[in-house]
């Protein structure tokens, strides 16, 4: 019947629709700071089944090879992040780091996800208090907790985290903290919650937090003075874009063909 058709192109385009949401996403991140493109994944729904293969032909006592199903069209089946490595952005800051390899750094939220979030955003400031923050319009605390003194000078974070400044009082730099990386075992399955943000999930499993550059839990080293960039391909993701728009034009075709027929039946029984 041409509403099964309607359906399955109507479900394609609702389908496609938010691909192009994804894609214009990613898109619109192309230069956010450590932002890892997001992918989706199609897959077909029900089917009507009119014939089961291996039926047995009674006039030839042979059996059908094959059956008869028709589908019922296609469904969004999520979106999937890729945490390829972005490109190494040089900016001389000194508080300004980037994670090469695997792990994110640990912030303070508050009441939400048992307070902690993760990111891999490396710009890195200081608050009123000398509190090591993310530098965005929420200011989140990096955790462990790191502080530096109103008198400090020369900021340095080495490759395994360590946060040392001079005090001009003393000859030999001083420690600060230690940055530390968490590692899931499916990043993938974090949740996105904007702001630069991942939160755990069952589907991510827990953390596990160590030194960077640990290899217990293969986290990646840090490296200061660089920053992040995101891995969304502009190139990639316009051709997405293209072939989206043309399974959508496709699937506008096939509902108008449908259309047409159910109007054609409705004609014959006048």
């Amino acid at each position: 019947m041409a509403t099964i058709a309607l359906n399955s192109s109507a479900s394609g385009m609702n389908a496609l629709n938010t691909r192009l949401d994804v894609i214009a996403n990613n898109i619109a991140n192309a230069d956010t700071t450590a932002f890892k493109a997001s992918r989706t994944n199609f897959q077909d729904l029900y089917y009507i089944e009119r014939r089961q293969p291996g039926v047995q032909n009674q006039p030839t006592q042979s059996t059908s090879p094959i059956g008869l199903y028709v589908g019922l069209g296609t469904e969004v089946a999520g979106t999937q992040l890729d945490f390829t490595q972005g490109t190494a952005i040089p900016t001389n800051r000194q508080l300004d780091i980037m994670i090469e390899g695997d792990g994110f750094l640990q912030v303070d939220i508050g009441d939400q996800s048992n307070g902690i979030g993760y990111t891999r955003a490396g710009a890195l400031a200081l608050d009123q208090d000398g509190n090591l923050v993310m530098a965005n319009d929420v200011g989140y605390r990096v955790e462990p907790n790191i502080v530096i003194p109103p008198q400090a000078t020369n900021i340095s974070i080495g490759t395994d985290g360590s946060v040392y400044y001079q005090d001009p009082a003393q000859v030999e730099p001083v420690l600060a903290g230690q940055l530390e990386l968490a590692v899931f075992q499916n990043s993938a399955g974090l949740q996105t919650v904007g702001d630069n943000l991942y939160l755990e999930t069952f589907a991510s499993g827990p953390p596990n937090v160590g030194t960077p550059g640990d290899p217990g839990i293969g986290a990646g080293r840090i490296v200061s003075g660089f920053l992040e960039g995101s891995n969304v391909d502009a190139v990639t993701q316009l051709v997405d874009l293209i072939r989206t728009q043309r399974a959508f034009e496709m699937n506008s075709q096939t509902f108008d063909a449908a259309d047409q027929t159910l109007q054609t039946i409705v004609n014959l029984g006048r």
